[in-house]
């Protein structure tokens, strides 16, 4: 037993631990309150029938069994009859009487003859006892009596007491009950403790918070295990870890919890999903909040552990923030002009970001060699007080870290990797937040100059100055991007947008390896609340061709060259068989692991599950070989040749097809489906052949009789299979009259022209079946997922072109004006947006959006010229 401090301090605030302990079980994915009744949710008084709950413990524990992966149960010695009249209780709280005995209304059919002998004997026996002790009082329960003894003479009491425990407490089917002024004689052996044990079970509860004030709740108490918090009210000893003084301390404590909960499973102000800005400096990505938040930051690649996950997971999950003292909202954020440098302002105050490129050492004791990976940098210039944040919480929240503060700065200590903030002038205060470290700092900038520099440095612990001024620095790592800018063939069609949407692909793309991201983000949801959240952080084959070609269309083959040395690499990799490649690989080209959830993350806005990794890696998608060959045409004709690998990467991806181009696929969508004959994934296969005809025709002076026969069998199948009847257009898949806008590609590839009567029958019925307002929905189809999805920008992008082909050029322009619209305010798109609720959705930045606007504003270009 022991005896903790009363967890309450004056005015009603809960004590430090037992908050910082409700913050930890708040957390827990599948989690059991439970709690007495009389004397927790109700205050004892002299007449237990009068015993009505606290409003305030009814409002809380109405509003927590509301919720999802929340169950409530009020465990009582009461009768259950009794119980759930006095209560008035909602169904969904479960209600469990007789101190377990009863949990349901039913329970009394199921005592077995010899029980139920067993109790007609005690209550014969007690009803004695009772008549010859005045005032002593009996409550009758389906499996069990209890002795009341409040309010009579102590003597008489006494004597009852004793008088029931030589008498039926001491018969071998009967178990006693001690509790305040209460002796409770039962035929079934249970206490609470048992019964809270069984809802566990039942619900497959993680964890169990119990409050409790009787002696009866030491059983429950004395059961708890592992993360389970236990709050004892009011005096005595007991085995709970916590102490309130009375149930209104309870009822606030449950208000806490509601709270917390709440803003855990539900986001607590989820930003929208567009209006985050990408930092980016070739190695890793960050996110930033219009509010000077970063709230994303993988480290060290971009598909590593987080050790920033505030999207996702809320400011438990790691964040580092930057305001001004006295709140407000910024005046604006923006890129600055051809950078992936971003600027948040308010008056007095300027927030300016950057990730900086790992330090060159160029002599081996080269004191400049401050950081031995990815710095983020944080400016902070101004006149006014800026409150700092900073929250590290590395791989997704689940390591716990200590910050130890230096003169320079702080260490963070505990995570695999070293990692320092360097922050010379800033005076730390580190607190403790259910057992995470958080560094918080009020800065002066007046009183510093009116510039402080906030360095948080990847794979080293050193806190020395850095030799180059940070506005040399800032220079140094903007000029590349200025200059890659300014080698661009931009269109005079959303000029701006354009080049904003090309630093996103080349911020997306992994410079080391060459691998480019499918998006920045994992589990950004395509419903809010729902659970299609997938892991876009590798590199599929497809979309990273796709955006490839974008910028090789803008005049820069770099990233496409760096991307074929990729492919060519996990091609070797298969051991000579590409027709085993998989639709995607990590940024170093290596298989992926198993997809997993991390549970203990609520999700964006409450969407979970948040999921680390990607099923799809082990599905067949054919359609991939198509653009990586459609992709090294566009390489060959920009450069006028054509490089060993790419060769070596085109002849493999025409053996793939010449070996599989006849199965069915999962197809582009890796719906959770058997395979198909995807209409999409056959017209894929047939450009693979026909752009690598393109290529050795132009770039090798010889033809391939053999491709050109393969070509054409794909071809002549898939116009004569792809087309139904019914729906007059090309389907999803062979046989099936459901639209899908991907279909789009029978004409968009060049295997049907755009005047064919066929294709314009497909781009009317999927702008019939499809587009809605300013977006273009994938399908309509079972995925065999539950809920929901937005419209899809790429297939917005493709009705667009499909428009151009078809001579709707003015259908074209307008909807491309609705859907740069729904870009955020800097520039950036998601993978989809909602028209109904007008706000993007999916993960974000997401390359095929942009790659898709990159495309449609060139076509737009290009028949403004004619």
């Amino acid at each position: 037993m022991t005896s903790p401090a009363a967890a309450t301090t004056t005015g009603g605030v809960l004590d430090p631990e037992l908050r910082a302990a409700i913050g930890r079980i708040a957390r827990i994915p599948q989690l059991l309150v439970a709690c007495d009744y009389d004397g927790t949710l109700a205050p004892i008084v002299e007449d237990p029938t009068k015993a009505v709950p606290l409003p305030e413990s009814v409002a809380a524990i109405r509003a927590l069994a509301s919720l999802p992966q929340t169950s409530v149960a009020v465990v009582s010695g009461r009768a259950l009859r009794d119980l759930a009249t006095l209560s008035r209780l909602p169904s969904e709280v479960h209600l469990v009487g007789s101190h377990g005995s009863e949990f349901d209304i039913g329970f009394v059919e199921r005592l077995s003859p010899e029980l139920i002998a067993v109790r007609h004997r005690l209550r014969q026996e007690l009803r004695d006892i009772a008549a010859a002790h005045p005032g002593v009082r009996l409550e009758r329960k389906p499996a069990s009596v209890a002795v009341h003894t409040r309010g009579v003479d102590p003597r008489i009491a006494a004597a009852a007491v004793e008088a029931v425990r030589n008498g039926p407490a001491t018969w071998d089917d009967v178990t006693v009950t001690q509790g305040k002024e209460v002796i409770e004689l039962s035929v079934v052996a249970t206490h609470k403790g048992t019964a809270v044990d069984q809802l566990r079970t039942q619900l497959a509860a993680g964890a169990v918070l119990f409050i409790g004030d009787d002696v009866t709740d030491e059983n429950a108490f004395g059961n708890l295990q592992g993360p389970d918090v236990g709050i004892k009210i009011g005096p005595g000893e007991t085995q709970a870890d916590y102490r309130v003084a009375e149930p209104i301390e309870a009822a606030r404590a449950l208000g806490l919890l509601l709270e917390t909960r709440r803003h855990w499973l539900f986001g607590e102000r989820a930003v929208p999903i567009e209006r985050h800005s990408m930092l980016a400096n070739g190695r890793t990505v960050a996110l930033v909040t219009p509010e000077a938040k970063i709230t994303w930051l993988c480290h060290p690649k971009p598909d590593s552990a987080a050790i920033f996950a505030d999207l996702v997971g809320g400011s438990p999950a790691g964040h580092f923030t930057v305001g001004p003292e006295r709140g407000g909202i910024p005046l604006g954020q923006r890129y600055r002009s051809n950078t992936m440098t971003v600027e948040t302002r308010w008056s007095g105050l300027t927030v300016t970001d950057w990730l900086d490129l790992p330090a060159r050492q160029t002599t081996p004791d080269d004191p400049a060699v401050v950081s031995g990976d990815s710095t983020l940098v944080r400016v902070l210039s101004g006149t006014g007080r800026a409150r700092v944040e900073f929250a590290p919480r590395p791989e997704f929240g689940q390591v716990a870290v200590q910050l130890q503060p230096l003169d320079d700065g702080l260490l963070v200590l505990g995570s695999n990797e070293p990692v320092a903030l360097h922050s010379p002038g800033v005076e730390w205060e580190v607190t403790n937040d259910a057992g995470y470290e958080t560094a918080k700092a009020v800065v002066d900038l007046s009183a510093l100059g009116g510039q402080v520099v906030l360095e948080l440095r990847f794979g080293t612990q050193s806190l020395e100055p850095h030799r180059v001024p940070v506005h040399e620095r800032q220079a140094a790592a903007e000029q590349p991007w200025k200059d890659w800018v300014a080698s661009l063939r931009l269109p005079t069609t959303a000029k701006d947008l354009v080049a904003r949407s090309a630093l996103t692909l080349r911020g997306l793309t992994h410079e080391p390896t060459g691998s480019i991201l499918a998006a920045a983000t994992t589990s950004l949801p395509e419903e809010l609340g729902g659970v299609r959240n997938w892991d876009y952080r590798y590199c599929w084959l497809r979309d990273a061709a796709m955006t490839a070609r974008s910028l090789v269309d803008l005049g820069s083959t770099e990233e496409a060259e760096g991307l074929l040395r990729w492919i060519d690499g996990v091609v070797e990799r298969t051991g000579g068989h590409p027709e085993r490649l998989h639709p995607l690989y990590t940024v170093d080209g290596y298989e992926l692991g198993a997809e997993a959830v991390i549970d203990t993350l609520p999700g964006y806005a409450g969407s979970r599950p948040v999921r680390v990794g990607n099923l799809a890696n082990h599905q067949l998608q054919l359609d991939v070989f198509g653009p990586v060959a459609d992709l090294i045409a566009a390489v060959a004709d920009a450069r006028g040749s054509v490089r060993d690998d790419e060769w070596r990467v085109l002849e493999n991806m025409v053996e793939a097809v010449r070996r599989r181009w006849h199965e069915p696929d999962h197809g582009i969508w890796e719906a959770r489906l058997p395979p198909r004959h995807h209409v999409f994934s056959k017209v894929m296969l047939w450009m693979t052949v026909d752009r690598a005809l393109h290529v050795v025709r132009q770039h090798g002076g010889e033809d391939r009789p053999e491709w050109v026969d393969l070509r054409d069998r794909i071809g002549a199948n898939v116009l004569e299979h792809g087309w139904h009847p019914d729906a007059e257009a090309y389907s999803v898949a062979y046989g099936h009259d459901e639209m899908d806008a991907s279909s789009l590609w029978i004409g968009l590839s060049g295997l049907l022209p755009g005047d064919d009567p066929r294709f314009l029958s497909t781009v009317l019925k999927i702008e019939a079946d499809l587009r809605s307002g300013p977006v273009v929905y994938r399908y309509h189809w079972d995925d065999g997922l539950p809920g929901r999805e937005g419209g899809f920008h790429i297939c917005t992008a493709w009705l667009i072109e499909a428009y151009l082909r078809t001579g709707r050029r003015t259908d074209a322009e307008e909807l491309f004006t609705q859907m740069v619209d729904t870009a955020g305010p800097t520039g950036l798109l998601p993978e989809q947006y909602d028209p109904l609720a007008e706000r993007g959705l999916g993960n974000h930045p997401q390359a095929y959006s942009h790659l898709g606007l990159i495309r449609c504003a060139l076509l737009l270009d290009n028949m403004l010229k004619q």
